[in-house]
């Protein structure tokens, strides 16, 4: 052990030793009931198991007594579905499976013969044989497949192999034995303590080994154990021997010994165990060969790994809580509460790298784990794989809040401010400048979600009488934790003071996310000469070059580059335009409504970011081209429709329409840049908008053009991205 380590070990032994209460907590001494009650079915707890499957479906499987055991598939049926997957927490079954199909349980057969109507509220209450009574084998096992679609307000258990009795294990905490550090956060080190009724008790640390310590650190979401601290202290033990193997995600899924309400002593020789945990290098990505992306929480999103020098997903096939932890643990999380499938957090685009990964959970990467590389016959990206990691507590939410709206997900704005005096009080923000990437971070911090609108201006109901504008010149990125990370004014400065010109938010649990089908426009790219005379309507809505305006119309012609875009809507939510119908402009020269100013930026760019050449896009009409099978349009431009991108479908502009194009008539030969920016101007929440840009290199010899390398602007590692120079000015459209 480290000198220093030693000598804070020491320390902690001391003052708990001799400071028993200095905790602001105390832990309260209770001993267990003699025996334990056997569940009723009104408390039972159900399961999916089995493989190959995705997280919403599999073998049913249900704890009854003490034990779990699996149904019986005769009398099976999609009402029985019905039942059981509400009582895991979705809406509906889609399906039900027979013959082990998911693999043959163990232990009971709990039930057989069951028949449900299907709007029963519990299993329990269909007919059937009765607990424990059946004729069948492990081989006729029933399963269900669950429609994707969580129940409003349902807890979503992480449902992992564990002790079930009366003295179960759900909740763990560590104590800090210091006052000092009761108050930092997060909170790295201290004794282990389990919640048990309505108390919190101690772990006797006889056996204690560094795997145990694994564990409960990657739930307090940590990667990492310290070596041993000791501690010491006279409360009574609940638990007396732990045997974990470091690969758990819970402390329930270890061997656990409970003490016995007879026994003379509960840690006969031992002591409190105790933990130091070593949190990651900061709370956010690595930016290493795994990422996460279109989480709206830190430690959460769909997996993405990289493979020479490009980024691409990991398929959900055999997905679990054991590679999800690599990948928290890697990314300096703690371990994984959720391994989630089915494209949970969003699809990715490009390739997908992975399929069937094995991990013991003690990888440290992804990439040190069992996998088979991928055909194209083996996933889609409707199969990617996400996860959702233990993360340090930081109280972030204590320090702002949302009021006065309609629902928790919408309100004004209000920040928790220290006075001089030592007081806290609530106070405003200043809406000049608030936008959605200062929203994103507002309902992240709340853990509400992701951001749909950032409001200038509030009309929400003022119930909680704050009027004092308190920050003012906000400006996020849209990464930090918490607004008090973000640029701000040292000294308030608002233009328009009163609670109306405050700055509101609206969460959302779901974001859209847009990309460009870069491959498609590499392919289509070419030049076209065109005449003057066919330039009107184009040059009336402004989308030729500044000099067009000294033309000799209507003779001579300007150069125009142009290639096919298709925008892919690959979120969990419709892209919808933020102005209501009432405020869309009718274009007459083109002959329909524009929904958004400025819907895309079309540039070419010399080799070291000077802005050569622009086109200006409007939306000319936002509306479902084309759609992945099984997905049906929504949205379409006629007779003044419903203008917006499903999720699943794109939005489709050929190379022949008007302003499908950069005017280049003035650009000389040579080696350049072309980007193209999909929603320049944050108008619109995304889950992600680092894929929003699209850049190619770009070979021009006045004659003809190439591109080549086309990409999403974070499909490549940082190496390969380096050949495309950083430039000032990439969003704001002006020619240097």
């Amino acid at each position: 052990m480290e000198q220093s380590q030693r000598w804070q070990c020491i320390f902690i032994l001391f003052v708990a030793v001799w400071f028993p209460s200095l905790p602001a907590q105390t832990t309260t001494s209770v001993r267990p009931s003699p025996t334990p009650t056997p569940q009723s079915p009104e408390h039972l707890k159900f399961r999916l198991a089995g493989h190959p499957r995705k997280h919403n479906e599999g073998r049913i499987e249900v704890f009854y007594k003490g034990e779990w055991g699996t149904i019986c598939d005769d009398d099976f049926s999609l009402a029985n579905a019905h039942v059981l997957c509400r009582q895991l927490g979705f809406v509906s079954a889609t399906g039900w499976a027979h013959s082990a199909k998911y693999g043959k349980g163990t232990g009971k057969i709990w039930l057989d013969n069951v028949q449900c109507s299907g709007s029963e509220r519990s299993i329990s209450v269909c007919k059937s044989r009765g607990w424990g009574s059946s004729d069948c084998t492990h081989d006729e096992d029933a399963g269900v497949i669950c429609k994707d679609e969580r129940l409003p307000g349902f807890v979503d258990s992480n449902i992992i192999e564990v002790q079930v009795d009366e003295r179960r294990v759900e909740e763990v905490r560590l104590r800090p034995v210091v006052a000092v550090a009761s108050k930092r956060v997060p909170v790295t080190e201290g004794v282990v303590e389990v919640r048990y009724k309505d108390s919190w008790v101690q772990v006797c640390d006889n056996g204690w080994t560094p795997k145990n310590s694994r564990v409960v650190c990657g739930m307090m979401g940590f990667p990492h154990e310290r070596k041993r601290c000791y501690v010491n202290n006279s409360n009574y033990f609940l638990v007396h021997s732990v045997a974990c193997l470091g690969t758990e995600v819970h402390l329930a899924a270890c061997p656990l010994e409970f003490n016995q309400a007879n026994a003379t002593e509960t840690c006969p020789g031992g002591m409190p165990a105790a933990v130091s945990c070593v949190p990651g290098p900061d709370y956010a990505q690595n930016r290493r060969t795994v990422r996460l992306k279109g989480g709206a929480r830190p430690g959460e999103g769909r997996v993405e790994v990289l493979k020479g020098t490009e980024w691409g997903t990991v398929c959900d096939d055999r997905w679990n809580l054991q590679a999800a932890s690599v990948v928290c643990r890697e990314l300096g999380y703690g371990s994984a509460k959720l391994a989630l499938t089915g494209a949970r957090m969003g699809q990715g685009i490009g390739p997908i790298h992975m399929n069937d990964v094995q991990c013991t959970g003690q990888e440290r990467s992804l990439w040190n784990c069992r996998f088979k590389n991928i055909t194209a016959e083996d996933c889609k990206h409707t199969e990617d794989a996400a996860v959702r990691c233990n993360v340090p507590y930081m109280g972030f939410e204590k320090t702002v809040r949302i009021t006065g709206g309609r629902s928790r997900f919408e309100g004004r704005v209000e920040v928790l401010r220290s006075g001089a005096n030592g007081t806290q009080n609530w106070g405003l923000i200043c809406g000049e400048g608030w936008g959605t990437k200062e929203a994103m971070v507002v309902c992240k911090q709340l853990g509400l979600g992701y951001a749909n609108h950032g409001l200038q201006e509030t009309w929400y109901w003022d119930g909680s009488n704050v009027t004092n504008m308190v920050m003012s010149g906000v400006k996020c990125t849209g990464d930090e934790l918490s607004l008090s990370q973000c640029q701000q004014h040292k000294t308030v400065s608002c233009p328009k003071t009163g609670a109306r010109f405050a700055a509101g938010v609206i969460c959302s649990e779901t974001a859209s996310d847009l990309v460009l089908n870069a491959p498609l426009v590499q392919q289509t790219v070419y030049i076209e000469d065109r005449p003057l005379h066919m330039l009107y309507c184009a040059a009336e809505e402004d989308c030729l070059s500044s000099t067009a305006a000294n033309a000799n119309w209507p003779y001579g012609h300007r150069r125009l580059l142009r290639f096919s875009s298709e925008i892919h809507n690959i979120g969990r939510a419709d892209f919808r335009p933020k102005a209501g119908r009432h405020s869309w402009v009718w274009h007459a020269c083109h002959g329909h409504y524009h929904s958004m100013d400025i819907f895309t930026h079309y540039d070419l760019l010399s080799i070291n970011g000077t802005k050569v050449a622009e086109g200006h896009k409007a939306s000319f009409c936002l509306e479902d081209s084309d759609c992945h099978e099984g997905v049906s349009k929504r949205y379409e431009c006629a007779n003044f429709g419903e203008q917006g991108i499903t999720v699943g479908c794109w939005d489709s502009y050929r190379h022949d329409i008007d302003c499908q194009w950069i005017d280049i008539t003035d650009v000389k030969p040579g080696n350049y840049i072309l980007q193209v920016v999909i929603n320049p101007n944050y108008e619109v929440s995304e889950s992600d908008f680092t894929n929003n840009a699209m850049k190619c290199n770009c070979k021009y010899d006045g004659h003809r053009i190439w591109l080549h390398n086309c990409h999403i602007g974070d499909a490549f590692s940082e190496e390969a991205e380096r050949k495309f120079e950083k430039y000032p000015g990439q969003l704001n459209n002006q020619i240097s």
